[in-house]
This record gives structure tokens, sequence and C-alpha cells, in this order.
């Protein structure tokens, strides 16, 4: 799973899956304007994943109504409920169909409106 960042600005990405143990979300990866960035290594194991990014250089955000636990520093989070209860933040995530593909890029561009996620 590799995410490409197509925009001017430098972001930061979190991730979001199901594993054989349950939910997961991960973050943060950085990705400088142009750049590139394997988020999971190996042979995809679900169809679907879940991206939160945030624009630094410019300030919005890649949302959508899936909405899983993060926090501001680096974070590797088990499980999706009772984010604030536990102490987390709470954001949405949009989702990414890789159709059970083995390996897919996520091309995050620069969208009209800032929360609009991006299009594989």
């Amino acid at each position: 799973m590799r995410l490409c960042n197509q925009t001017a600005s430098k972001v930061g990405i979190s991730l979001g899956y199901r594993d054989p143990q349950g939910w997961v979300t991960e973050g943060w990866w950085d990705l400088a304007p142009k750049a590139c960035e394997t988020l999971l290594k190996g042979a995809l194991a679900a169809r679907f994943y879940y991206v939160f990014a945030v624009d630094y250089t410019r300030g919005g955000e890649w949302s959508g109504r899936s909405l899983m636990c993060t926090r501001d520093s680096e974070f590797t989070i088990r499980g999706v409920e009772d984010c604030l209860a536990r102490g987390y933040d709470r954001n949405g995530f949009f989702e990414v169909d890789t159709g059970e593909q083995k390996s897919w890029t996520i091309q995050l561009t620069d969208p009209n409106r800032a929360d609009a996620p991006a299009k594989p």
C-alpha cells in the first residue's frame, strides 16, 4: 500500500484497516510535496483501507464518514470504539476500495475542496 502526495503541500497521513485481531489505525506519515511513501509492506490482506490526511501547509484535510481513532503524535491504536473516552481523537477517514488487488497506490491530489477525498 503506497500513497503519493501529488499536492504542493506537506501532508500528514494516517491509515485505518482491519487485520486478524480487528481494527487498527496508524499514523503519522509525513509526506513532502510530490513524494510517495509505502504505508504497508507486502501483499494487501484486505479489500478496504481508510485514510485521513491533513494539509500542513495550507490547512484542511482529506476525510470521510468512517470514524476512527487518531492522536497528534505517532500512533498505533487498536479498535475504533470509544476513541474520546480512551483519550484519543476521532476523525473521519475516507474509504479506499482496492478491489482485492495485492498492491495499491493512493494518489492524494489537490481537491477543489480541502475535505474532498482523492480518487485512486
